[in-house]
């Protein structure tokens, strides 16, 4: 009886390690690396028409102001003058700055002052290499990287190495995929996502213990200065892609694993 119990477990146990071979996958890091925006973003015609409403009734409610103030009594005082008032100390006049003097002074400032524009240079000739477009946006940075066959757009990524854990993974792989000038900060210690794939049959190992493909954990880092550096990719080899940009340039179903830890601009 005994005999026949080991047995079972024998082959029960064979069958554990045949499956455990069948479905091994390779530890994979990519970087989910954004640049938020830099500016707000420009308001509708609802939040225009809500924003002079609140001001108008924030003027309605308010106090005067001190220049408010100062401006009644320069009228006071220049009716004081008028009819040679006691009430009035004997200075000159001409030195003093009147409150209509100090508003003309500030509107003539305020007219020379123009706001920097919200379409850049980078905008207008479509460079996707600079991280100073779309300013209101945020950008994702995507390579283009071969993966058996093929050229596609993705995250950076690569393989987990022994001894690494899955961070330390995707702070190599930015490194080495774009160089030493980025400045960036990762988001905490865990992924924020997970995307996985099918190795081409043609191209997997027939031996028994090899990966039938590769789980990708995605880690989240914030752009805070810097770019790629052109000894590492070239201009065509990387991208800084808007939310709609990259349903366009990513496969369907990478882009399905990754939108669902984008945070929605709509």
């Amino acid at each position: 009886m005994n005999l026949i119990n080991n047995k079972i477990r024998s082959c029960c146990f064979s069958t554990s390690v045949n499956i455990i071979r069948k479905h091994k996958w390779d530890l994979m890091s990519a970087v989910c690396l954004e640049r938020k925006p830099v500016i707000t973003k420009s308001l509708n015609d609802i939040e225009v028409n809500f924003s002079k409403m609140l001001s108008r009734i924030e003027f309605e409610k308010s106090y005067k102001s001190e220049h408010e103030m100062r401006k009644e009594a320069d009228v006071l005082r220049a009716e004081l003058l008028k009819h040679k008032s006691a009430e009035v100390d004997d200075i000159d006049q001409g030195t003093i700055q009147t409150a209509q003097d100090f508003e003309d002074a500030t509107t003539d400032e305020y007219n020379k002052f123009t706001f920097m524009p919200r379409v850049t240079e980078a905008d207008k000739i479509k460079n996707f290499n600079s991280v100073d477009r779309m300013l209101e946006n945020h950008l994702l940075l995507v390579v283009h990287q071969k993966l058996w066959d093929q050229k596609i757009w993705i995250m950076p990524q690569g393989l987990r190495m022994d001894g690494e854990t899955l961070l330390q993974t995707a702070e190599r792989i930015l490194k080495d995929t774009c160089g030493s000038n980025l400045r960036v900060k990762f988001s905490g210690n865990a992924p924020c996502g997970i995307y996985k794939f099918r190795y081409p049959k043609k191209y997997m190992d027939k031996n028994t213990d090899s990966s039938i493909g590769a789980k990708v954990f995605f880690f989240k880092a914030q752009h805070i200065a810097g770019n790629v550096e052109a000894e590492k990719l070239t201009a065509k080899s990387f991208k800084w892609l808007g939310r709609k940009e990259l349903e366009k340039d990513l496969t369907s179903e990478y882009y399905k694993s990754i939108s669902q830890f984008l945070i929605d601009e709509d």
